[in-house]
């Protein structure tokens, strides 16, 4: 199997992606910053061109505030990631007398490789599932669920949590952490969008003021006009969330195999990572985790069963699983 664990081409190929990314939130806030003008100018009425012109105009003025925005909402969140993501998850920190053994495995792992011991924290739910986050060192922690504690044995465990240290090891809590504070932007927008829209009576206050030939010409071609405005505006916006989810997915699917691989590396034991993607896929939904979050997780932990290809945020277990036994020797009990 790929030994995926310090792998210089991953953490690199990290880091370029990680500049993809920030360049196509510059476009996509573009977009996004430019549908919003449309749909404001559309309530002003006229046709179509004077609609997409005025709103052109609109976000070349408003770009300079966009970007502060945008900017002010990278500081916050770099600043304090951590905890919208325990809050996001409901993670809460433990100490050592808490679970001791959880400690125990993660610092002999640490140990034997010399990497600095994360923090660790739990979710307290039946559901088995783990996660890694963190931007810088000092910063890193590792997340379980109680259920995983109560329910894999401690070489699974262990193997978890290789498979977890992996994933901080080769940077992918870093490029996960800047694609999802990018993408939420687009999804947050989407939301509200699909969620409070509410088609106007009325296109244009101007519109109810016209009498006659003007108000059935403001009717037909403003009206018109106005619509077709607030058409491509919503397209735009749906366009736009739709293809920061889509690379949010596409980045995490990529590191699921690698930091499988880093687990065995570690614990020279691909049966237990076998035997625990199989408990953990058995039950690792849990409840009132919001979608975007699902890619940091070993499994996705949405309340719907997985999706394939394009849409899907992890790898399929069995292919995982499949992958284990073909390059790691291991085998299924």
């Amino acid at each position: 199997m790929v030994k995926a664990y310090g792998l210089y081409s991953h953490i690199r190929a990290n880091r370029i992606r990680s500049i993809f990314l920030l360049a196509s939130f510059v476009v996509l806030l573009q977009a996004v910053l430019f549908s919003v003008a449309l749909l404001l100018e559309a309530f002003n009425g006229g046709t179509f061109e004077q609609i997409a012109g005025a709103g052109w105009r609109d976000m070349r003025s408003a770009w300079p505030i966009a970007i502060a925005a945008a900017l002010l909402w990278f500081f916050f969140a770099f600043a304090f990631h951590q905890r919208i993501i325990d809050a996001a998850t409901g993670a809460g920190g433990v100490i050592r007398a808490d679970a001791p053994k959880l400690y125990d495995a993660l610092e002999n792992l640490c140990i034997s490789r010399g990497i600095p011991i994360p923090a660790l924290k739990i979710i307290e739910t039946p559901a088995l599932n783990a996660y890694a986050s963190g931007l810088r060192e000092g910063n890193y922690a590792v997340t379980v669920t109680r259920g995983l504690l109560d329910a894999l044995s401690e070489a699974e465990i262990e193997a978890v949590l290789g498979h977890e240290l992996t994933h901080i090891r080769n940077r992918d809590t870093q490029l996960m952490v800047v694609a999802v504070i990018f993408a939420g932007i687009f999804a947050f927008v989407g939301d509200l969008l699909i969620r409070s829209w509410r088609f106007p009576y009325g296109l244009s206050p101007r519109h109810g003021r016209q009498r006659g030939s003007d108000e059935n010409r403001g009717r037909g071609d403003g009206g018109r006009g106005a619509i077709i405005a607030i058409v491509v505006a919503i397209a735009i916006i749906l366009i736009s969330w739709g293809v920061s989810t889509l690379i949010r997915f596409a980045i995490s699917r990529s590191r699921e195999f690698l930091a499988d691989a880093g687990s065995v590396e570690l614990t020279k034991n691909p049966d237990a990572m076998i035997s625990a993607l199989r408990k953990i896929s058995s039950n690792a939904i849990i409840p009132d985790v919001p979608s975007r979050m699902q890619a940091f997780f070993i499994e996705s932990p949405d309340d719907v069963p997985a999706e394939s290809g394009w849409l899907a945020t992890h790898p399929g277990v069995e292919d995982r699983i499949e992958a284990l036994k073909r390059y790691a020797g291991g085998h299924e009990s």
